[in-house]
């Protein structure tokens, strides 16, 4: 199963350091958060990953392009007149990366229609956004999502009132509505972190299209989209000092995202 991370806004609530790279690729604990997100999927299994991308999306193409010198020792021997390079200690992911530049200015449903050509029309693919990460047992979320046979499944989770509310029965996991928040809410909120078959994409008129607004709204309104109900670990990287948060996590050595061995 495929994984798409969405890669590609300006990050413009975390400014201080987006002005210089896309938010996906600033760093916790000396790597991206975008690596952490891709290494704990692949803990799980799943190795396939498609990155929309947008503002300053040749960053993330060089990370990749120039993998093996980021995670590795290298010695540059310039001796004798020559210009070689040996990579120590090559261990490399058991990934297959596809980077796309979904555009500039597209919005996240925009973005995930681009996508449709790398995606298989059989088979259901995993999406979450560029800056949040969490301990979501990603085996069961795809369980779940099996089981229930519908046509989009979101992780729903308690934080903040920053984010899009959802009404959720909580006996079936059925996603009654999805809409913006209030300054009363105190509701569960969309995680990301989603199963989706790829009918979801005929959801999506086009690069204008919010997927957290009308095409979410549709297939809840279809009965078509089902909540994962997750209590642990979540957070996202929306502003410095959430940055700042999974920084101090990480340097405890207790991040219960880290679910792979070094």
């Amino acid at each position: 199963m495929k994984v798409v991370i969405l890669a590609g806004g300006y990050g413009t609530r975390i400014s201080e350091e987006s002005y210089l790279k896309p938010k996906p690729m600033i760093e916790i604990g000396g790597m991206p958060i975008l690596w952490h997100i891709m290494k704990n999927y692949s803990a799980y299994g799943f190795n396939e990953f498609i990155i929309c991308c947008g503002y300053k999306q040749h960053i993330i193409k060089d990370f990749f392009n120039n993998y093996f010198l980021h995670t590795s020792d290298v010695t540059f021997d310039f001796t004798n007149c020559t210009n070689r390079m040996r990579v120590h200690n090559n261990e490399t992911e058991q990934w297959k990366v596809t980077v796309v530049d979904t555009g500039l200015n597209t919005m996240t449903g925009g973005r995930v229609k681009r996508i449709k050509k790398y995606l298989p029309d059989d088979e259901p693919f995993m999406l979450t956004y560029g800056d949040g990460l969490s301990d979501v047992d990603m085996n069961e979320l795809v369980r779940f999502h099996k089981e229930h046979g519908k046509l989009a499944t979101l992780t729903v989770v308690n934080a903040g009132q920053r984010f899009g509310v959802i009404k959720m029965a909580r006996d079936s996991g059925k996603i009654t509505s999805f809409r913006e928040k209030k300054d009363t809410d105190g509701n569960p909120i969309n995680g990301g972190f989603m199963v989706l078959d790829p009918k979801v994409i005929d959801y999506i008129e086009g690069d204008d299209t919010v997927f957290e607004k009308k095409p979410l709204e549709h297939l809840a309104r279809d009965g078509e989209l089902m909540g994962f109900h997750h209590d642990g670990f979540w957070q996202c990287m929306d502003m410095q000092k959430d940055r700042d948060t999974l920084e101090k996590i990480w340097n405890s050595g207790e991040a219960p995202w880290k679910n792979w061995v070094d």
